[in-house]
């Protein structure tokens, strides 16, 4: 009876759903009023040829219509939000859930604190997931010796905290997280004398294993070199203390990626890395699932991958869904600040699930790796000259997509072997993604048009027709850290906004391209985000013009007898009380 039970639910929130059908009737016919006004206005002031006023109007005009476009681009996310609910209980045995691969990507340990990078990676490891189908891959993008001695001291701890974490069931998997807190052992019996002991133990050992990061940090230089050679190694066969065999037997794997980089050669940022490891772990473990996690988003909920299968091992679903995506928050036992101004997106994300499905947004997701592989743009006659132009000039890596994700390492195939490494130094090689297709347009792995990676692939992903799927859970499954200081907040931003640019001001702008490969709906959702920037310059004007002309005693703006000064006055509150609803259920 129990394996009747389905594995996921969802239902549309009735609530939400009428509250904003029918704030978009009534503030789009506002809106249609007030432009009626504006251009009436304006028809009186170009026949009284009243100068002084025509270029002030036209410019307020202006910045109403760009504050308009980008709110009917926000509606189709609001339209239908979707909630769904997941139970990894009902899942089948271990033995028949699939692999996973975990990307932990970094690229300088002077800006990204090693015991922050380290406690991400030791929180995958100690993801309640059968030990020999998970693997956790560490890309240091910036080949730094101490991120990649640190790494070292994170195994010989990991085999002290994964096993605690799976014999009491430990629910927050990062250690610096975990000592914060008073959480108790298994069915709440804190007063356990053994829990208790064991506990006391393992901290020592966080603290120790604390200690000799800080030695590394003081010992060895952050600096990062954009000028070195690849470097695979697989950590747990690499250290050469072997006196826990049997612990390393029950152990995911652990492996520390990092690519080559010549200062004549593009890079191309996160996505360059992220196809690296792509790549490589099709080599070694060949997962047909990737959890992708930036370097300061730990697993606060260990059961996130199982939740994760709750969907991808779901029949009734589309088998054209590519990736789903956890909602995830910010916290202050990390010493970082909130990052407030994200707070409004979760509700769209929702919306978004009731169409098809949010904006992969650059952490805490899991995608298929057939999705970003592309097979199925390839027929299955198709000869390896082709693959060899689409895929590079590998034959194991052509080998491994047509493997039906089988590990191409066995347990007893040693990670040394020479023609394994010779391949591994290949695939990570600068000038591997010379003339191929990767990181081409609905083509190879995370695109690299544009820097923000994230937005682009899952942009190209959904005009392929795949489907995205997003959970917020009640336990929040990824906690991490936001920019700490306005400087490096502006530099992020800066950089969000270039990319939507690149976008948006490109032949692959939503409204254009995205119009001809996907719903118009989801479209619009694309747009909103890739013109979102335009909001500055509607915001300049209003924040100065009506001020500057109130000042000479002219008023831009209907007086209080028209009856048009209610419709102004309903849209700035509509919008207001919308925008502060968003950000309230954001914030739940």
């Amino acid at each position: 009876m129990e394996k009747s039970l389905p594995i996921n639910d969802w239902h549309v929130r009735k609530t939400h759903l009428v509250i904003n059908r029918l704030h978009a009737f009534l503030h789009g016919t506002a809106l249609l009023a007030l432009f009626y006004y504006r251009l009436t206005s304006l028809t009186e002031i170009i026949e009284n040829k009243d100068t002084a006023l025509l270029l002030p109007y036209v410019l307020i005009f202006i910045s109403e219509l760009i504050l308009s476009f980008i709110w009917l681009l926000s509606q189709p996310s609001k339209w239908k939000p979707t909630v769904r609910t997941v139970y990894p209980e009902r899942l089948p045995g271990d033995e028949k859930l699939p692999s996973i691969d975990v990307f932990v990507c970094t690229a300088d340990p002077s800006k990204e604190p090693c015991l922050e990078v380290m406690n991400t990676v030791i929180s995958a490891m100690a993801l309640d997931y059968p030990p020999d189908k998970l693997h956790v891959y560490l890309s240091d993008d910036g080949g730094s010796l101490v991120t990649f001695q640190a790494i070292k001291q994170a195994w010989r701890f990991s085999k002290f905290w994964v096993p605690f974490c799976r014999k009491y069931k430990v629910k927050i998997g990062c250690p610096e997280a975990y000592f914060l807190t008073d959480e108790s052992g298994p069915d709440g019996k804190c007063s356990s004398s053994q829990f208790v002991i064991e506990k006391k133990a393992i901290q020592k050992r966080y603290e120790e294993f604390k200690d000799s990061l800080e030695e590394i940090v003081a010992k060895t230089t952050t600096s990062v070199s954009r000028d070195h050679p690849p470097a695979i190694e697989v950590i747990s066969h690499a250290n050469g203390d072997r006196t826990d065999t049997d612990k390393e037997e029950h152990m995911p794997l652990l492996v520390y990626v990092a690519r080559e980089k010549r200062p004549s050669q593009p890079h191309n940022f996160k996505a360059g890395a992220l196809n690296v490891l792509l790549r490589v772990s099709a080599m070694i473990s060949n997962s047909p699932y990737i959890l992708v996690l930036d370097c300061d988003m730990y697993c606060n909920d260990p059961s996130s991958a199982r939740q994760a299968m709750c969907l991808h091992l779901d029949p009734k679903l589309s088998q054209s869904w590519d990736l789903f995506s956890f909602h995830r928050n910010f916290t202050t036992s990390v010493k970082r600040i909130s990052m407030m101004e994200l707070r409004y997106i979760w509700p769209r994300w929702e919306g978004l699930d009731g169409l098809r499905g949010p904006v992969l947004s650059g952490t805490c997701f899991y995608i298929k790796r057939e999705a970003l592989h592309g097979t199925k743009k390839f027929q299955e006659d198709v000869d390896l000259v082709q693959l060899k132009k689409c895929f590079g000039t590998s034959n194991e890596f052509i080998k491994s997509i047509y493997r039906n994700y089988k590990p191409n390492c066995p347990k007893e195939r040693s990670f040394s072997d020479d023609a394994l490494q010779k391949e591994l130094q290949l695939l990570a090689s600068c000038r591997y993604d010379n003339d191929t297709k990767w990181g081409k347009r609905q083509v190879v792995g995370f695109r690299y048009f544009a820097v923000v990676e994230d937005y682009f692939t899952g942009f190209n992903l959904h005009c392929e027709g795949w489907i995205s799927m997003y959970l917020q859970p009640s336990r929040s499954a990824f906690l991490g850290a936001s920019p700490i200081s306005l400087n490096e907040l502006l530099v992020q931003n800066t950089r969000w906004y270039v990319g939507l640019n690149q976008v948006a001001m490109s032949r692959f702008s939503p409204l254009v391209y995205g119009l001809l490969r996907m719903p118009i709906s989801q479209s619009m959702c694309y747009a909103e985000f890739a013109y979102s920037s335009l909001y500055f310059l509607a915001l300049y004007i209003l924040a100065v013009i009506p001020q500057l002309f109130l000042v000479r005693g002219i008023s831009l703006y209907p007086e209080v007898s028209s009856p048009f000064f209610v419709v102004f006055s309903f849209v700035f509150l509509s919008a207001n009380s919308m925008s502060k609803r968003s950000f309230r259920l954001g914030t739940q």
